[in-house]
């Protein structure tokens, strides 16, 4: 709850920022998502010391988690002042998911004790990361178009700004999605093993599992396409925050219904 507050507070600073156009260092930005990250990583250590594992085995766990992969990685890629800023547009995407994680009924255990293997574990973590580096760069996509606004509408306003020049931006959103879709083409594998291990086949027609699926051919499809040429610039930026905003808003109602996730 200090995280999510902390986020909060970024949000309402951040708001000042975009009303400033970008042209002052924002450092209390960046101070403000440190402390909240601080928060944040307590909170998980102690859930995970709690249950002697990895703490990915709810739905307030999964998406506490992929609030924190983006946080983390905002902090490391924010040490360059240049891409600082992409704080004030993860900040409002943290506090969001901040305040929908506390909802009593997405912390709950089916038993007294969450039972996942190692490889179910790893599994889990390592897509959950996938979508984190999604997060990051749905954000730096978010970036990128209200710079291409800026030049476009706002020529003096784009002139002035401290944000970094688009052509940067769509090598950090190309990066960030090609590292989570490596990390998510593992996990899923990872999952399919684990799906061998426990009914002897490596496939479900589980919605969760159809979903996945769902998720990474779309990812693939967009890198695909932007290695051709096809997909770049401003479209290439709408389909980071679009593919993002999809697993958002379908994740949490895909895990509940799915037979599998909620055998733990």
């Amino acid at each position: 709850m200090l995280a999510v507050l902390f986020y909060g507070l970024s949000t309402v600073y951040s708001i000042f920022l975009w009303r400033k156009g970008f042209r002052q260092d924002n450092r209390v930005n960046y101070a403000l998502l440190l402390a909240a990250a601080g928060l944040h990583t307590l909170a998980m250590f102690k859930r995970g010391f709690n249950l002697q594992q990895c703490p990915v085995n709810n739905l307030y766990e999964m998406l506490t988690f992929i609030g924190w992969t983006i946080v983390i990685s905002y902090l490391v890629i924010g040490a360059w002042s240049r891409l600082r800023f992409l704080g004030a547009f993860a900040s409002p995407v943290l506090f969001a998911m901040g305040v929908f994680a506390l909802f009593p009924e997405l912390d709950r255990h089916h038993g007294p004790k969450p039972e996942f293997s190692g490889w179910q574990s790893l599994h889990a973590a390592l897509i959950l990361l996938a979508y984190g580096a999604f997060g990051l760069g749905s954000v730096a996509g978010a970036m990128y178009l209200t710079q291409e606004h800026n030049l476009k509408f706002h020529k003096l306003r784009a002139v002035f700004s401290l944000l970094p020049p688009i052509e940067r931006l769509e090598k950090v959103i190309g990066r960030l999605m090609a590292s989570g879709f490596v990390l998510l083409t593992i996990g899923l594998v990872l999952g399919a093993y684990s799906l061998r291990q426990k009914g002897g086949s490596m496939f479900s027609g589980d919605l969760k599992v159809v979903w996945s699926a769902l998720v990474w051919g779309i990812y693939l499809i967009l890198l695909l396409m932007r290695w051709a040429g096809s997909q770049r610039g401003k479209r290439f930026a709408w389909g980071a925050v679009a593919s993002f905003a999809f697993i958002l808003l379908t994740f949490w109602g895909t895990n509940l219904a799915s037979a599998i996730h909620q055998q733990n």
